[in-house]
């Protein structure tokens, strides 16, 4: 009698715990992108750093019309394929951002889409050529950071990548994440995200005053959030913030202001995913996402 009062205890008890857990809404996951400079080391210290659950490669700066540019600042190329695979040996996702706030980028048809999405599955994903800029290691799926130039076609280029899901080795899926900016919808992302097909989205609260998170914008702030979450249901939406004040013009949220004020509101959300943090060099320097961890 006493030994099945114990157990109907206990799984009182753990029924309380995960219901206490699912109730905050927290994930643990942080996204970080890295590749904008050498002084943030290596890619292969990010992901072993246990602070991060996908590292976005930034950026493929240059694309379409036949032409591309690949862009990481001061990196040794050869070491970022050894150090891709150290990261999914740790169950870090690893990406390829494209586009950037600087660069020569565009989409001019559906052919151009389609050239694109070959050139990454080829170069960076489960295809083969002798010139991948990585080697042989296969980056987890691809990011949309379209700060420049029109919309047109970026819907195209999403779905011709996702239907390279399964073909990658072991049948994995292609991953696509997008970084749109936080006034709703996004005017250089919103047909493409409307497809459907994006796994995740980190969307820029910062560089946007009008739904940055401040004292004075509350009902903004969390307005953008939910138009946001309540537009994309089947993906996962993570909260996009600076790592330091001068990582952004504007939208830097202290860790304790983040802690007790802001994710209360986010993680109220049912596709709450986490934060996406800019960058690994200013978090490196602050230490932002050691303060925040344990409360995303």
């Amino acid at each position: 009698m006493a030994s099945r009062w114990r157990l109907a205890l206990a799984a009182a008890v753990c029924c309380v715990l995960l219901s206490s857990a699912a109730a905050t809404g927290k994930t643990g996951r942080i996204t970080v992108y890295w590749g904008q400079t050498a002084a943030e080391g290596r890619l292969r210290e990010a992901c072993g750093s246990g602070l991060y659950s996908t590292v976005i490669i930034s950026f493929l700066t240059g694309f379409g019309g036949g032409r591309y540019k690949l862009d990481l600042a001061g990196h040794d190329w050869s070491a970022v394929g050894p150090d891709v695979k150290y990261c999914q040996s740790k169950k870090v996702l690893v990406l390829l951002s494209i586009g950037g706030g600087i660069g020569r980028y565009s989409l001019a048809s559906k052919a151009d889409a389609k050239a694109v999405a070959e050139h990454l599955w080829d170069f960076y994903l489960g295809g083969h050529t002798r010139s991948r800029p990585f080697g042989d290691a296969v980056l987890d799926g691809v990011d949309f950071d379209i700060e420049l130039g029109g919309a047109a076609h970026y819907d195209d280029l999403a779905r011709y990548l996702k239907a390279y899901s399964g073909r990658k080795p072991g049948g994995r899926k292609v991953w696509l994440t997008a970084a749109p900016q936080c006034p709703f919808p996004d005017r250089l992302l919103g047909e493409a995200l409307r497809t459907g097909v994006f796994d995740r989205v980190h969307v820029q609260f910062y560089n946007n005053p009008v739904c940055n998170y401040s004292p004075r914008n509350v009902a903004a702030f969390t307005a953008a959030w939910k138009k946001w979450t309540s537009s994309l249901p089947r993906g996962s939406v993570y909260l996009g913030l600076p790592a330091a004040a001068g990582a952004a013009n504007n939208g830097y949220i202290s860790p304790a202001t983040l802690v007790r004020k802001v994710l209360p509101i986010v993680q109220r959300s049912r596709n709450y995913g986490g934060v996406m943090l800019w960058s690994r060099y200013w978090d490196r320097r602050t230490g932002y996402s050691k303060k925040i961890k344990r409360a995303v």
